[in-house]
């Protein structure tokens, strides 16, 4: 049984190790370098009170009807157990397209990403962070920067793309290296791509993980390009817009009195989105204190990345109090710099695949900024399918 990695411990890393388990590979792991899941669906506590929290990365999540069918049966299993809930408080500023949906996570958008976690029933370690890469003996040796390398037959890398150009071993050169095999395909040809698959009749989960045990196949020999230098650099050109979210923990009691539950703000340099967090996801208990969640501007994030993060917090509070002069004095304050916030718009998405190696390129889409891509490409020995959500982020 083969020995399967899953770098990244986001919605990316818990759906794909999830859709793994029923393809009868063999133990999967999980690593984050991080303490705890959700990558960008974080959600935080206060450092007083564990029962006040705040999603300081996606703010609810949208399914819009042209992409609903190969992917509403993710959406009714996570609403029949209640990890998500339909978004009903009233937020000004949101444009909202006919036919659209969107969902809250009632206890945290985090709650999205353990659910899958606990669904793959993987080991998942925390503060592994993954330093190289390298073939050993027929496997992937993967290193850390505590503990010993570890050896495994495929690993999934999911976090974002300059993290993975970072890494050091074979794996910077494994594009070079490897020859390119198609999958077995129930039909000629070779490899299909993505929206014909969907297309061709075959269901969202069916699809998936008829797509998982065929990475545990060896595939007929095609004539597949190896990756080739347009698409290296098409790795190497993909961006990110960077922002701070700040996050405002309350004490039970405390009345935060506005007529909204979060808002769009289009005529401020420095916040872009507010929240009142528990509002959101309705939770007004008097027990439980309330929390504001801000998300600040693309340009505003840009501009200050290097600056001292105690510097760009009060710049933040001070806008915020510009915009909401009656909001009460927080008991703490939590600042998330969001190096990698949202994706740039991709021609083509694509998954690379070298021998057991995989390149998650999985596009998280935002309210404002619509990722048009659809399909993904799948170069390789071995292929699998991915999940692409639509996260708002200001």
């Amino acid at each position: 049984m083969a020995r399967v990695l899953v770098v990244g411990a986001g919605l990316t890393g818990g759906a794909c190790a999830a859709l793994l388990r029923g393809a009868a590979l063999g133990r999967i792991a999980v690593w984050d370098k991080a303490r705890g899941a959700g990558g960008r669906m974080s959600t935080s506590r206060s450092a007083r009170d564990a029962a006040c929290t705040a999603d300081l990365g996606a703010q609810y999540i949208t399914l819009e009807t042209e992409r609903a069918a190969p992917r509403r049966s993710f959406y009714e299993e996570l609403l029949s157990h209640g990890i998500l809930k339909p978004l009903t408080a009233p937020i000004e500023g949101m444009v909202v397209k006919e036919g659209s949906y969107n969902y809250m996570a009632p206890q945290g958008i985090f709650s999205v990403v353990k659910y899958y976690l606990k669904q793959s029933d993987a080991d998942v370690f925390y503060e592994q962070h993954v330093t190289r890469i390298s073939l050993r003996d027929g496997k992937w040796e993967v290193s850390r920067k505590m503990g010993p390398p570890e050896q495994f037959d495929i690993v999934i890398l999911t976090m974002p793309v300059p993290q993975i150009l970072q890494l050091q071993g074979d794996i910077v050169n494994s594009f070079a290296k490897q020859r390119c095999h198609a999958a077995k395909s129930p039909r000629p040809g070779g490899c299909r791509s993505w929206r014909e698959a969907v297309e061709g009749g075959e269901g969202w989960r069916r699809m998936e993980m008829t797509a998982c045990r065929r990475l545990a196949e060896l595939g007929e020999s095609c004539q597949c390009p190896v990756i080739n230098e347009s698409q290296k650099q098409q790795l190497e050109s993909v961006s990110y817009s960077s922002r701070y979210a700040l996050g405002l923990f309350y004490e039970a009691g405390t009345q935060i009195d506005v007529p909204w539950a979060a808002q769009y703000i289009t005529d401020n340099p420095c916040i872009r989105f507010i929240s009142i967090d528990n509002k959101k996801r309705n939770i007004e208990s008097p027990e439980i204190g309330p929390s504001v969640v801000v998300h600040t501007t693309v340009t505003f994030g840009s501009e200050h990345l290097d600056s001292d993060p105690a510097e760009v917090q009060q710049l933040i509070l001070s806008h915020l109090e510009r915009i909401v002069p009656s909001l009460p004095k927080p008991d703490s304050i939590k600042c998330q710099k969001w190096i990698y916030s949202q994706l740039s718009l991709l021609k083509h998405p694509f998954l690379v695949v070298t021998s057991g190696l995989f390149f998650c390129v999985i596009c998280y889409l935002s309210a404002s900024n619509c990722l048009r891509a659809q399909e993904l490409q799948v170069v390789g020995r071995r292929r699998i399918g991915s999940i692409s959500n639509r996260q708002a982020l200001g």
